[in-house]
């Protein structure tokens, strides 16, 4: 079974990162194993089902009663007994202290830790810059840490799996995994050529990614300029802040030869089917009554495929005729734009992890590179 992700939980107002895996379940002694879903967190919390709650001593003593089962009860999830381990492509079987060893690795990786699998990699480049015994003992400790239902998928390879790395830590002389060719030097060369061309290929890739990514952003990224909904009933501050960027800020504009009192007015006005409609949103006398007649009013058959066009043509034609409204959008630089609140559809707005496309915060960070391509440079 493969972990799925990611999903979290709020604990103390704060997020905590987490993934999940189907398990098998027995409710009653002596009953039948159902699956359920298996919960683990980055602080070291695990839900089985809904609601039972437990951690990593919990979970190892449901697995030694048997009341959970990483795998199928039937075994018909196990490889076939009998081949030689050399020549199998199966994995080890999953047995329930690797379980308890995979499950571990998973709340070090949701904590932002290195995992078994990192911690392998890592030793292996050590090895292969610097490929002495002493490395080769690291190397081998850290493939052994990886569960042993793990390692044929360590290094990501699906013909070979991980018998590089098997034939590279057993002492020369010695048969492979006990019923393996024997170690021998050409058997180690073998194995460092393999690594060569791992890392030879991982540069040429990173070298292409470079010439194909070259206009990526560099740096990390400033934080994000959060566009919140506000009211001010004794009307709009003298002084611009980030409010004027929101639609229903008072910023009277043309657009196609009409002029609209604000952004929300203009993209419900114009959204409306019957030209009648239009003019009776148009004169609204604040844009919360622009957006409730607009709600109400039949939309062309074309909108949804035409309004962020519409919407992007009303930013630009705003931030065209208020100049001090550009510079206050200018003044926000390179961050993203989260345009939040509750007046606007979720798809204009950005709702975290709830949800929400944030069309709005995107348009407006368009508009601004549009604004600053056009600046005297």
């Amino acid at each position: 079974m493969t972990w799925h992700g990611p999903t979290f939980r709020i604990s103390d107002g704060e997020t905590v990162d987490g993934v999940w895996r189907l398990v098998w379940r027995r409710h009653e002694p002596g009953g039948e194993h159902h699956p359920d879903h298996l919960f683990v967190y980055a602080d070291g919390r695990i839900t089985v089902g809904a609601h039972e709650a437990t951690d990593l001593a919990g979970l190892r003593e449901r697995l030694a009663a048997g009341k959970i089962a990483p795998s199928r009860p039937d075994g018909r999830q196990q490889p076939a007994a009998g081949a030689p381990k050399w020549e199998s492509r199966c994995p080890e079987p999953l047995t329930r202290e690797g379980f308890l060893l995979e499950v571990a690795d998973e709340i070090t990786r949701l904590a932002g830790r290195p995992g078994a699998g990192d911690r392998l990699w890592d030793a292996v480049r050590d090895h292969h810059r610097e490929p002495t015994e002493h490395r080769r003992a690291l190397l081998r400790d850290a493939y052994l840490d990886v569960p042993a239902h793990l390692r044929v998928y360590a290094l990501g390879d699906m013909d070979l799996q991980d018998r590089p790395l098997r034939m590279l830590l057993t002492d020369l002389g010695q048969p492979v995994d006990g019923d393996g060719p024997v170690a021998t030097e050409e058997g180690h060369r073998w194995a460092l050529a393999y690594f060569d061309d791992v890392f030879e290929g991982a540069a040429r890739h990173e070298e292409r990614q470079a010439v194909r990514y070259a206009d990526e952003p560099t740096g990390a990224p400033r934080p994000p300029v959060v566009l919140h909904e506000v009211a001010h009933p004794g009307g709009w501050p003298a002084e611009p802040g980030p409010f004027v960027l929101r639609n229903d800020y008072d910023a009277p504009f043309d657009h196609a030869g009409v002029t609209y009192p604000s952004v929300v007015h203009a993209y419900w006005a114009l959204s409306a089917a019957d030209p009648a409609d239009h003019d009776l949103i148009r004169a609204a006398a604040t844009a919360r009554e622009a957006q409730e007649a607009g709600g109400r009013a039949a939309r062309r058959a074309d909108w949804p495929a035409v309004r962020l066009a519409v919407m992007a043509a009303l930013l630009r034609a705003k931030f065209d005729r208020h100049p001090r409204l550009a510079e206050v959008l200018l003044a926000t630089g390179d961050a993203g734009i989260h345009y939040t609140g509750l007046s606007d559809a979720p798809f204009w707005r950005e709702q975290g992890r709830r949800g929400g496309r944030n069309w709005m915060g995107r348009l407006l960070e368009l508009v601004r590179s549009e604004l600053r391509a056009a600046a005297p440079h």
